[in-house]
């Protein structure tokens, strides 16, 4: 049976790869995101392979969230797959000099968000008691650095969610898990530093850093694992980095 999988932050990165991978291996989409012009693009391109919905919504918005979800047409309510992306690092400064707004962004997209969704459609499958839930973590989920503050805080969050949200739906058979990448060159350093386009490119220099294709590829390889087999806890780095701190550069 074909599965659908919804997937947020589908607009770029690791969202958009991994909907274009998940597309050659007929799995149908729904493909979530803020930028309405991206989505239709991307709809068009998948729609050639599988069948696609496109949902735009901000996952900050509660009520855009579960409205929008409960929005879809009967060939797309059931979700067998959540992927939950669609998250942001803004600034990278000192906890006492950082903006406010800058934290409270990081915490709505990358924790409440998360959750939003993830309430919005885990009912369904602890109904049909069968899904899996793959989360986007970081390394910086799991070791904190210079001035990560409170993005660090936000994967930590995402993290303790992972594990908690696994022990709480296991009885359900739903499979959680989660993949923390390290560095990848995707548009994540042109936002964390607001369109600084020449200090975002030199984040990425002197290495050969992750693919979003790279990621794509392991979630890929979660969804095709037996039933009976969950990758709970994944982290990933390029070969030349060793830790959150710790990269070498050419």
């Amino acid at each position: 049976m074909t599965k659908t999988a919804l997937i947020t932050g589908a607009t770029s990165g690791i969202g958009q790869a991994t909907a274009q991978l998940l597309a050659q291996h007929q799995i149908n989409l729904i493909i979530c995101g803020r930028r309405t012009e991206r989505l239709q693009l991307l709809e068009k391109e998948l729609s050639k392979k599988v069948k696609v919905h496109a949902l735009t919504f901000d996952v900050r918005n509660k009520t855009e969230v579960f409205e929008k979800i409960a929005s879809l047409p009967s060939e797309f309510q059931t979700i067998d797959i959540l992927i939950n992306n669609a998250g942001n690092a803004h600034g990278l400064a000192p906890f006492h000099q950082a903006s406010l707004g800058d934290f409270e962004a990081m915490l709505d997209i990358n924790v409440k968000g998360l959750i939003y969704v993830t309430k919005a459609i885990c009912g369904q499958m602890v109904e049909r008691k069968s899904g899996q839930i793959i989360n986007l973590g970081s390394v910086a989920g799991k070791e904190v650095y210079p001035n990560g503050n409170v993005y660090c805080a936000s994967k930590f969050a995402v993290d303790a969610l992972n594990q908690a949200l696994r022990i709480d739906l296991n009885a359900y058979g739903i499979r959680v898990g989660s993949v923390n990448p390290g560095m990848v060159a995707t548009e994540f350093s042109e936002v964390r530093f607001k369109g600084d386009t020449e200090r975002a490119k030199g984040v990425y220099e002197g290495y050969k850093a992750l693919l979003a294709e790279d990621i794509a590829r392991i979630i890929l390889f979660m969804v095709q694992t037996p039933a009976h087999v969950n990758i709970s806890d994944l982290s990933v780095f390029p070969t030349a980095q060793a830790s959150a701190t710790i990269l070498n550069k050419s």
